[in-house]
């Protein structure tokens, strides 16, 4: 590969993903993390499940991004008596002809909020997942495909209980990456406080097409990964799973399953976007280290002794990446 001329479009493209930034900080304060995860998202084409208590803008600012990218963009509020049908869509049937017509569901859009995802039973979650996975939804006998890009943005409250309903593994593999919202620090609660405690209307400008994402997209195809950094990843991944192979006994008995291969690939992906966000066109161990917290958390299941002693996904991961050498 061509790492300086992949160098130079990186640095073009700069100043579109620079605009993005501007237009969602406009509304978002302080939440930078979060708003790299969604960019590494929007690169890379994989789902984001953002969790954090009430009130920390997980909502605004998925509204805010879909805004400035001037995308087709559905929200659903998910609730206990909420059915497949309302998310995918179903066949409505015409009495003059006696026939079934599909009607499509809100499902059919580029960025798709899940709002508080897990209040929906599961027959509802599981709807999503061939939405999620092949990018195309059946609907009576026929499949259509959906628009692209697409994505899932789906958000939880960790602190309710009742009235919610835990994802299925299956779907929670499914999401690229789980980002924790935590609270903003003082200095930026006091920005929020002055900027939006009066009567204002803030103004979001489309800075990025649709036609502008895919070529961020065929630029990150072209960011370097060295055969180095692809067995870190491996090294990482599979420490997870055989943590004993890794001098990590303690881990044994704390890991109930390891991440599963799209960790693998998540990682790879991840890391060189994270690259490209810095201007870079090459993925470095850092940048495999910045982002494994968020693509591994919701890949490890832990034992009952583990949480019995308090042992988080955290720590875990905290601890693989202390031992697993750096190349």
């Amino acid at each position: 590969m061509d790492i300086q001329n992949t160098t130079r479009q990186i640095a073009d493209q700069a100043k579109t993903i620079e605009r993005l930034r501007q237009e969602v900080n406009k509304v978002i304060v302080g939440q930078e993390r979060l708003i790299d995860r969604l960019l590494i998202a929007l690169l890379t084409g994989g789902h984001v499940l953002l969790e954090g208590v009430p009130g920390l803008a997980k909502t605004t600012a998925v509204r805010t991004l879909a805004r400035a990218l001037g995308l087709a963009f559905h929200r659903i509020s998910f609730t206990p008596d909420l059915l497949p049908a309302d998310v995918t869509g179903t066949m409505i049937y015409s009495p003059k002809d006696g026939t079934f017509t599909p009607k499509q569901g809100p499902v059919f859009t580029n960025l798709l909020l899940a709002d508080e995802i897990n209040r929906a039973p599961a027959k509802v979650q599981s709807a999503l997942l061939e939405a999620m996975q092949e990018h195309q939804v059946t609907i009576g006998d026929r499949t259509y495909p959906l628009p692209v890009p697409f994505l899932v943005l789906a958000t939880q409250n960790p602190i309710e209980q009742e009235g919610t309903y835990p994802l299925p593994e299956a779907q929670v593999d499914r999401f690229m990456l789980k980002c924790i919202v935590r609270h903003p620090s003082r200095d930026d609660e006091r920005r929020i406080m002055n900027r939006f405690t009066s009567r204002q209307t803030i103004d979001i400008a489309v800075v990025l097409s649709a036609a502008e994402l895919e070529g961020l997209r065929q630029t990150l195809d072209q960011v370097y990964c060295d055969e180095k950094v692809g067995e870190y990843i491996l090294d990482i991944v599979f420490a997870t799973r055989t943590p004993k192979a890794y001098k990590l006994e303690a881990l044994a008995n704390q890991i109930e399953i390891g991440a599963s291969p799209r960790a693998t690939l998540y990682l790879n992906l991840a890391a060189r976007a994270n690259a490209m966000l810095h201007g870079r066109a090459y993925a470095t161990p850092q940048d495999v280290k910045e982002i494994a917290h968020d693509v591994l958390r919701h890949r490890i299941l832990l034992t009952y002794e583990a949480e019995a002693e308090e042992v988080t996904s955290e720590k875990i991961i905290d601890t693989i990446l202390a031992t697993i050498p750096v190349p």
